[in-house]
């Protein structure tokens, strides 16, 4: 990619200007979850929620910025065990029905009678599982990497083929794992991860989040800077317990199983061509023969939100959804 910062726009000229919320509480969903919502923009505008990755990523006031303020009120929550949700990086009562039910218990809090579904990575996984399961209460569907829970994509990511182009970042995830071990990667750290040793918790947290965000950007030059120990703990461990589990789905491919149930909802994919992490096959196998699914595939970029091309592509749907 051509780095001249005079000839390249930001992905920050593409965004809307910073807001501020004009609603934040936490809501009590029970078995001692607290999960922290906010509202910005117009609150009498159109409604969308937005869908965090990992699991365990948290939002991020820059997440407010793909929608125009004056047209649309942005809903934001922290997932179950990440930003300022509580307990902190906790699995308990912590699955991915939890999080759709979470999701319906926000809607109904906030007196929204149905809403845009904004998700990205695992957040496109949470948007149609959530529109799958209460497909009335889908206005439209806006996706980016997306990510389908397949065992294939686990394999991918955590056994070897995206390695096969970062053998250099390959060989450090996998070096504190023992020999034997490294056949089932996930499992491996998972052990490591959970053993009730905070200080091997936050070490190993740290190599499972390295490895993913430096993936991240197709403009990758070496590693990025290290997680905060708190933000890794909680993002490694809510993911791999989620991988562990395979989502907690009933099946290998369930989303592409029950894609009937939301073919007649308007859904929109921005899939970066060169996403390491999720690539465009799973978005490409999820729109194929879907009359009302658009997938936009970007040029040269890769799986991250902020990825120029990825926030452009989606500011742009954003904008002609306004109405």
């Amino acid at each position: 990619m051509d780095k001249n910062a005079g000839q390249k726009r930001t992905a920050s000229a593409f965004l809307y200007p910073p807001v501020e919320p004009f609603d934040q509480r936490m809501i009590d969903v029970g078995f001692g979850h607290q999960i922290y919502v906010e509202q910005s923009g117009n609150p009498r505008g159109r409604p969308v929620v937005v869908c965090h990755g990992g699991p365990g990523g948290g939002c991020s006031p820059a997440m407010r910025r793909y929608f125009d303020p004056a047209h649309y009120r942005i809903v934001l929550f922290d997932q179950r065990g990440c930003g300022l949700s509580k307990p902190h990086a906790s699995v308990g009562h912590n699955t991915t029905w939890d999080l759709i039910a979470d999701m319906e218990r926000i809607r109904t809090e906030l007196g929204i009678s149905d809403w845009i579904v904004f998700g990205g990575s695992w957040g496109a996984t949470l948007s149609l599982l959530y529109a799958q399961t209460y497909p009335d209460r889908v206005q439209a569907l806006v996706l980016r990497g997306v990510f389908l829970a397949l065992k294939s994509e686990l394999d991918w990511f955590y056994g070897g083929g995206a390695g096969q182009f970062f053998p250099d970042l390959w060989t450090q995830f996998i070096a504190p794992i023992p020999e034997g071990e490294r056949g089932d990667l996930i499992a491996a750290y998972h052990k490591r991860l959970f053993s009730g040793d905070y200080l091997q918790e936050a070490r190993f947290a740290r190599h499972w989040a390295m490895w993913e965000n430096a993936l991240a950007s197709v403009d990758y030059d070496g590693f990025p800077g290290e997680s905060p120990p708190d933000y890794a703990h909680a993002f490694a461990r809510l993911e791999n317990h989620f991988f562990m589990n395979r989502a907690f789905l009933e099946e290998d491919g369930q989303i592409l199983r029950d894609r009937p149930r939301i073919e007649h909802i308007p859904t929109v994919i921005v899939q970066g061509r060169m996403d390491m992490i999720c690539p465009p096959i799973s978005a490409w196998r999820l729109a194929h023969g879907w009359k009302k699914c658009e997938l936009r595939i970007v040029p040269a970029a890769g799986h991250a939100l902020s990825e120029p091309g990825i926030t452009a592509g989606l500011v742009a749907v954003m904008d002609r959804m306004r109405g």
